[in-house]
């Protein structure tokens, strides 16, 4: 099984990008989205971060924004956080690979895939991206976002510039869709074995 990180900063497309994989037959692991599964209702640890984040949950697991709030900018609660976070969906992602393990290729859609080290455990990586301009005119168009938030965030993302320095594959998304797919495609014919092999 040849195992393939996905990522790309805040606004880069990279859902979009997952969902073409996906389309194309490969199985896509969301890290965002399992941790979304953890810490929603009865998500296993809400019990965690209530305990070390008192008044960020509630009956609809933790409260996202309260949490934000409670972590932006102070890099010892975000370490907190992670410690957290990080090992629960390392178990999310041991439980996909083992489901999937008759797969010749599966994609890992990772955010912070070279922040956490994450690309040391996979064979390939993708980077997502788009234009500078245009990856902020995205994510400022976001219900509740503003330049600080988007400021913040960028400050712990490694620069575009550096993820792409270290991809294998680089896909665009300040294309029409029609290109970016045919680029999905081109990745997944260089990195799936010939029939023919």
């Amino acid at each position: 099984m040849l195992k393939v990180g996905l990522t790309g900063s805040i606004g880069m497309g990279k859902s979009t990008v997952a969902a073409m994989f996906a389309d194309m037959g490969v199985p896509v692991f969301d890290a965002d989205a399992a941790v979304h599964r953890l810490q929603g209702p009865a998500g296993r640890v809400v019990a965690a971060i209530e305990a070390d984040f008192p008044g960020t949950t509630g009956a609809r697991g933790v409260n996202r924004t309260a949490l934000a709030e409670a972590v932006l900018g102070d890099m010892a609660a975000i370490k907190r956080l992670e410690a957290i976070v990080h090992p629960a969906v390392g178990e999310e992602r041991a439980a996909f690979v083992a489901a999937h393990t008759a797969a010749p290729l599966v994609v890992f859609d990772i955010p912070l895939l070279f922040e956490t080290g994450g690309d040391r455990a996979v064979d390939r990586v993708v980077v997502v991206s788009a234009a500078a301009p245009v990856q902020r005119a995205r994510v400022l168009a976001r219900p509740g976002m503003t330049a600080t938030k988007l400021d913040a965030i960028l400050a712990r993302q490694l620069p575009d510039a550096d993820k792409r320095a270290r991809a294998d594959f680089v896909i665009p998304t300040d294309v029409s869709l029609a290109e970016t797919r045919t680029a999905v495609a081109n990745v997944l014919a260089c990195l799936l074995p010939r029939e023919d092999s």
